[in-house]
């Protein structure tokens, strides 16, 4: 399969208090889901300055995981509590909760599917109405389950997605689980002090073709072009 490179674009400032969990931009607007309990949250950032513009923090018996954006809602994952969000876009108001059976690690969607990764190598379909899972994929790269798979991303009829631990993305087909690509992260961000200040978040700005990418506790947001 492919290997891709990168090339950074821009690079911003990052909170680097923020234990990234998940990353969107909607309107050109860039939001933010954090992690550990007692610190996660849900956040509108400007993407220039990094200026934290709005915050809802979580009940300190939630660990926060990823985001995603529709129809007007942000759904936001926790890790081991089964317990999903939905909040008003705007106001970023609590709307419902859903269950979600297993873990809850990273969330993206197709505009008709909610997508979610567990840790394992599956990637689960929700229906966005009901949040019932419809079914699932298997994610393999030649013949083997990757496993681990953490935030997540669509993008132009893909799923991108973090490798917990790994400075890669992996590029799946969400039809078949197959992954079609790999783009190599390494030396992104050499300035890392420990185990946990991994690669994770993805955000695909699909107006303007721009995709950006951080990581746990990282001070910098990159803008970055994957070369072939």
């Amino acid at each position: 399969m492919p290997v891709y490179g990168y090339e950074v674009v821009n690079t911003y400032p990052h909170d680097p208090g923020a234990w990234t969990q998940g990353l969107a931009i909607h309107d050109g607007k860039l939001y933010e889901g954090t992690g550990q309990r007692g610190q996660s949250s849900l956040r509108q950032v400007d993407l220039e300055t990094g200026e934290l513009l709005q915050r809802h923090n979580l009940s300190q018996r939630y660990f926060g995981e990823g985001i995603t954006i529709l129809d007007g809602r942000i759904y936001q994952l926790t890790w081991q509590s089964h317990i999903g969000f939905v909040y008003d876009l705007e106001t970023f108001e609590q709307q419902k909760t859903f269950f979600l059976a297993g873990e809850g690690w990273g969330i993206t969607h197709d505009s008709e599917q909610i997508i979610v990764s567990d840790g394992t190598h599956f990637l689960r379909f929700l229906d966005p109405e009901t949040l019932q899972e419809t079914h699932r994929v298997a994610v393999m790269a030649n013949g083997t389950p990757v496993n681990y798979l953490n935030e997540l991303e669509y993008i132009n009829g893909e799923v991108w997605a973090n490798v917990w631990y790994q400075d890669i993305l992996v590029r799946i087909d969400p039809a078949t689980g197959n992954v079609v690509g790999v783009v190599n992260m390494a030396g992104l961000y050499p300035r890392r002090g420990g185990r946990d200040e991994v690669l994770n978040g993805i955000a695909w700005d699909a107006v303007s073709e721009r995709l950006f990418v951080t990581g746990k506790l990282w001070s910098e947001l990159y803008e970055i072009r994957v070369k072939e």
